[in-house]
């Protein structure tokens, strides 16, 4: 598992979603020292909010096709998530 020396924002996405996995399946089997399941929390939750931007970052990049009235293909559109 990476620690603090590890910048989250130099992570991709399936390398923070993989240190996170195992951060909660190490604070869920409760054998770490109360000290370092706190500072395991706080990176998870570093961990966790990097990866909810990564992922809303990409579903802005999304682009949907857009039909003509003829039903074929005219184009793409910026995906909107609302």
């Amino acid at each position: 598992m990476a620690d603090d020396a590890n910048p989250i924002e130099g992570l991709s996405f399936e390398a923070a979603l993989a240190e996170l996995e195992t951060i909660v399946r190490t604070l869920e089997q409760g054998s770490a020292p109360l000290d370092q399941s706190i500072e395991l929390y706080q990176r998870g939750d570093a961990l966790k909010r990097h990866c909810e931007a990564r992922l809303k970052s990409a579903q802005a990049r999304i682009e949907q096709i857009s039909f003509g009235p003829d039903g074929q293909p005219s184009g793409t559109r910026p995906f909107d998530g609302d």
